[in-house]
C-alpha cells in the first residue's frame, strides 16, 4: 500500500489534471495543505523497507516480487550488500513463479545483484550477471558501459572464462555497522532466548508496599533478574491513552539521537542514509491533570522520586519505525549528556505502551537475549543503573521494526538525584533487586 502510494500518486495526479475532476482534485489539495490528510512519500517507502529489511525472515513469505525488489532497493541505497544479495536474489526467484506484467523488469534485479556483487568482493560473478543481462535486454542503457567497467578490473584469464565462477562470498560489513545486528534482528523476529532457569523462577505479584497500593495494588510481572526487568499490567486507562495522544500529536517532532562523542542531536543513520520514521513530543506535569496522575503512579509503581524525572516523552512509530541498540543512562565517556539538568545520570526508565500493532514493535535486550512485544495499557520497567551507580551494560535495548499498525509508547526516564533514600547504594558492589523496590543486601524473598 506505501509503495503504490508512494509511487503512483504523482502519476494519478497527471491524470486527475487532465479530466474535469476539479472538486475532487480541490478535495485532496485541499486536504494534503491542511495536513489533515498525509500520504505516504518516498521517506515513507524508504522507512517501510528498511523495516522489512531489519525484519527479515520473519515477514519475507508474503512479499511479491516488486515487494522484494523495493526492500533490497533500500538495502543497496543504504550500502548493506550483503541483505541487497538477499532480498534481489529472492526477487529474482519470484518474478520466475509470478510472471506478471506488473513485477520488476529482469534485468533491474540482475543490475543490482550485479552491483552488490562486486561489492561483496565476487567482480567475476558480477561480470557474468552483467553478461546475462545484455543476453536479454540487447538495448539495456548501462549494461555494455558496465561489462566493459568489470573487465578493466579482472585479470585477462577472468574476462573470459566465465564458466567457473568462484565460490560465491557474502559477509556482512561490520565497519560500518552496529555491532550486534545479528542479535537484534534475530530477536525482532521473536527468536528469544530461553532460560530454563530464569523462567522457574520468575513470578507476579501484587505491588502493595505503599499506604495507597493496599487499597490499589500494582499487578507486576517479573520477566528476569540481573537485571530486574518488570511489567506493570493495565497501569493506564484507555481514557487517559486518548489525552495523552491528543496533547502530543500537534507537539510530535521527528525523532533524534544523541552523538556520543559531540553530544548534538541528529537523525539516525543506517549505512549512510540518514533515517528517521519516529515522532516523538514532550509533556510536563502542567499541561494536564492525566500527565500530572501519571506521574504520581510512576512514583508508585517505581518507589522513585519524580521532582528531579525528566518530562513525558511521547514517541510515534509509523510502519517500519525502529529504534536502534542503544543504553539509556550516559556512560563515563559521555560527561556532558545531562550535565544541564543537574540531576545526575538516568537511573532507571519506565516505557508504557499506549497502543499494540499488529505486528512487530517489540522492546528488545541485545544482551540478554529477549524481549517483550507491546501489549496497550502495560507498562515495562527496569534499572538502568546498578545500586552502586555504576552503568549496566546489560541494559542494552532496542525498538524493533513495526511492520503493521502504528506503535504508540510514552516514556519516563528517571535520574538518580533524589533518590538517595529511595535506592541507597547496597553493602556490595554486586548487591541486586529481586522486585521493585527490594532494598536488601541479599537476594530476598517473594514480596506478600
Amino acid at each position: 500500500m506505501i509503495k503504490r502510494l508512494a509511487g503512483d500518486w504523482k502519476y494519478i495526479k497527471n491524470l486527475m489534471h487532465g479530466n474535469s475532476a476539479d472538486s475532487f482534485i480541490k478535495n485532496i489539495t485541499q486536504g494534503r495543505v491542511d495536513n489533515a490528510v498525509k500520504y505516504p512519500d518516498e521517506d515513507d517507502l524508504d522507512g517501510a523497507a528498511i523495516g522489512l529489511l531489519l525484519a527479515g525472515e520473519s515477514v519475507g513469505r508474503g512479499l511479491s516480487a516488486q515487494d522484494c525488489f523495493e526492500v533490497g532497493r533500500a538495502a543497496y541505497n543504504i550500502k548493506d550488500y550483503y541483505h541487497t544479495l538477499h532480498w534481489m536474489q529472492e526477487a529474482l526467484d519470484r518474478i520466475a513463479v509470478e510472471k506478471s506484467k506488473d513485477g520488476p523488469k529482469e534485468s533491474d534485479i540482475l543490475e543490482y545483484l550485479a552491483f552488490a556483487l562486486y561489492h561483496q568482493g565476487n567482480p567475476k560473478r558480477a561480470m557474468a550477471m552483467t553478461k546475462r543481462i545484455v543476453d536479454i535486454d540487447p538495448y539495456h542503457p548501462r549494461a555494455e558501459g558496465n561489462v566493459q567497467w568489470y573487465e578493466e578490473r579482472l585479470e585477462a584469464r577472468d574476462k573470459t572464462d566465465l564458466d567457473h565462477l568462484p565460490p560465491l562470498k557474502n559477509e556482512r560489513n561490520k565497519k560500518n555497522d552496529i555491532l550486534e545486528r545479528d542479535d537484534y534482528e534475530k530477536l525482532c523476529r521473536g527468536e528469544f532466548t530461553y532460560d530454563p532457569i530464569m523462567a522457574s523462577q520468575v513470578y507476579c505479584y501484587w505491588k502493595k508496599d505503599r499506604p495507597f497500593l493496599k487499597l490499589a495494588p500494582l499487578k507486576a510481572e517479573i520477566v528476569r533478574y540481573e537485571p530486574l526487568v518488570v511489567i506493570f499490567r493495565d497501569v493506564l486507562t484507555s481514557e487517559e491513552i486518548e489525552v495523552i495522544k491528543k496533547l502530543a500529536t500537534p507537539r510530535l517532532k521527528r525523532a533524534t539521537v544523541q552523538n556520543a562523542k559531540t553530544g548534538n542531536l541528529s537523525l539516525p543513520i543506517i549505512g549512510s542514509v540518514k533515517v528517521n520514521d519516529n515522532f516523538s513530543a514532550w509533556l510536563k506535569g502542567h499541561d494536564h491533570l492525566v500527565v500530572a496522575r501519571i506521574n504520581n503512579r510512576i512514583d508508585m509503581m517505581t518507589n522513585l522520586n519524580q521532582e528531579t524525572s525528566e518530562d513525558l516523552q511521547i514517541a510515534n512509530y509509523g510502519i517500519g519505525g525502529h529504534y536502534d541498540p542503544h543504553f539509556d543512562f550516559a556512560r563515563k565517556e559521555e560527561k556532558n549528556a545531562f550535565k544541564k539538568l543537574g540531576t545526575g545520570n538516568r537511573i532507571a526508565t519506565v516505557l508504557f505502551y499506549m497502543s499494540q500493532p499488529d505486528k512487530g514493535g517489540a522492546t528488545v535486550y541485545t544482551e540478554l537475549g529477549t524481549g517483550v512485544f507491546p501489549t496497550l495499557g502495560d507498562a515495562l520497567f527496569w534499572y538502568n543503573l546498578r545500586r552502586s551507580g555504576e552503568g549496566d551494560l546489560r541494559t542494552r535495548h532496542a525498538a524493533c521494526p513495526v511492520l503493521t499498525g502504528i506503535k504508540w509508547v510514552s516514556n519516563k526516564w528517571i535520574h538518580e538525584r533524589g533518590q538517595e533514600f529511595r535506592r541507597p547504594c547496597g553493602l556490595t558492589p554486586d548487591a541486586t533487586e529481586r522486585y521493585v523496590g527490594d532494598l536488601s543486601n541479599v537476594r530476598s524473598p517473594q514480596p506478600t
